[in-house]
C-alpha cells in the first residue's frame, strides 16, 4: 500500500484565506432554493455509485481519521476523561497497524470539548499541532443572553481554544429574519478573533432544506469559517441530503467570492462506511481541497472505534471486539 502523507498544521493554515465575510445580500438569499426530491435522489444513489475496497478503502479510512474532531460533550465529563480523549487524539490508531499500512504518524483533526475543559485539553495536547475546539454560545440551545454568549467565546479563546463551534439562534431562520442571523454571526465572528469559527445550524430544527440553504449562505456572509450541521443533541443530526444542500451553498459562495469555507457534519456518523460516503460526496462536489482538515471535519466520537476495527480487519481478516478500541 502506498505511503500516505499528512500535511503539517502550518501547511494547512497556509492552504487558503479565512472567510472575511461580506455584506448581507438579501437578493441572493431570496434567490436560493432547494429541490428536495432531487437532492434526496442524489443522496440515495451515492452508496451504489461510490465504493472502495481493500487497500484503497484503508487509505480513505486513514484520511477520515485525520479529519475527526474527537469529541466529548457530556454532563459528566471529567478532567481524566478529557485527558484520555486527548491521548487518543495523539495516537488514534495503534502504531503497529499504522506501520503495516505505511503510515508513520497520524492524529485526529482536533479535540472538541465544553469550555470548562478547554484548559485541560490544551495542556494534554502540548507538543502537538492538534487544536482544541470549544463549543460555545450557550451550546446546544443557544438561548442564553447574547452578551454572555459573546463573553463565553472570549473566555474559550483566552483559555487556548483555536476553534470555536458556535450555535445560531434557530428562531431567526424559522422567522426568516436574515438580518438578525447575519448580525449575530458577524458579532460572534469578531469575538473569535484569531480562532476559527464553526457555525452550527442545528439543521434538524430548521424545517426545510431551503431554510438550511439560506441559513448556510447567511452564516458564510457573516464570516463563518466552517458551517456545521448539528450539535449532536437534536433528534435528527447530519444526513446526506442536508450535506449536499450545505456543500452546494459552499460551492456557490466560493464561485461568487473566491473564498473557501469548510464543512463539518456532526452527530449520527458512527460507522466507517458512513464516513466513506461523506468523503466521496465531498470529493465529487467540492474536490480535493475539501479532503483536508482545514476545510472538512467529522464531529464524532464512536466513529474512530469503528474505523480502527475496519483497519484491523483489512490487515488480519478478523474483526476485533469493539471494547478493544475505546476512546479512553
Amino acid at each position: 500500500m502506498q505511503t500516505l502523507t499528512v500535511p503539517t498544521k502550518t501547511q494547512l493554515q497556509l492552504a487558503h484565506t479565512r472567510n472575511p465575510g461580506m455584506a448581507l445580500d438579501l437578493d441572493w438569499v431570496a434567490y436560493v432554493q432547494a429541490n428536495t426530491s432531487a437532492i434526496e435522489r442524489r443522496a440515495t444513489t451515492l452508496g451504489g455509485r461510490r465504493s472502495v475496497k481493500k487497500e484503497f478503502q484503508a487509505a480513505w479510512l486513514l484520511k477520515a481519521v485525520s479529519l475527526i474532531d474527537l469529541t466529548t460533550l457530556s454532563g459528566d465529563d471529567t478532567a481524566g476523561r478529557v485527558q484520555r480523549l486527548c491521548a487518543k487524539a495523539r495516537q488514534p490508531v495503534a502504531q503497529g497497524l499504522l506501520d503495516q499500512l505505511g503510515m508513520p504518524h497520524l492524529t485526529t483533526g482536533a479535540v472538541c470539548v465544553y469550555h470548562e475543559m478547554v484548559e485541560v485539553a490544551v495542556r494534554a495536547l502540548e507538543g502537538t499541532s492538534i487544536p482544541v475546539a470549544a463549543v460555545s454560545t450557550g451550546f446546544p440551545a443557544g438561548l442564553s443572553p447574547f452578551h454572555l454568549r459573546l463573553a463565553e467565546i472570549g473566555e474559550s479563546v483566552k483559555a487556548g481554544a483555536k476553534e470555536i463551534d458556535i450555535v445560531i439562534s434557530r428562531r431567526h431562520v424559522l422567522t426568516q429574519n436574515w438580518q438578525a442571523l447575519y448580525d449575530e454571526t458577524a458579532e460572534m465572528r469578531a469575538a473569535c478573533g484569531g480562532a476559527h469559527m464553526k457555525t452550527i445550524l442545528a439543521t434538524g430544527e430548521l424545517g426545510t432544506l431551503r431554510n438550511v440553504a439560506r441559513a448556510s449562505l447567511v452564516c458564510m456572509m457573516g464570516g463563518a469559517d466552517f458551517i456545521k450541521t448539528s450539535t449532536g443533541k437534536e433528534t435528527v443530526n447530519a444526513t446526506l441530503p442536508v450535506t449536499l444542500t450545505m456543500i452546494r451553498c459552499i460551492r456557490d459562495y466560493q464561485d461568487r467570492t473566491g473564498i473557501k469555507v469548510g464543512y463539518k457534519p456532526a452527530g449520527g456518523i458512527a460507522k466507517a462506511k458512513d464516513a466513506l460516503l461523506y468523503l466521496a460526496l465531498m470529493k465529487d462536489e467540492l474536490g480535493h481541497p475539501w479532503l483536508q482538515p482545514d476545510l472538512f471535519r467529522f464531529g464524532a466520537s464512536s466513529l474512530l472505534g469503528d474505523i480502527e476495527r475496519q483497519l484491523e480487519h483489512h490487515l488480519t481478516g478478523r474483526y476485533s471486539a469493539a471494547n478493544r478500541h475505546a476512546m479512553g
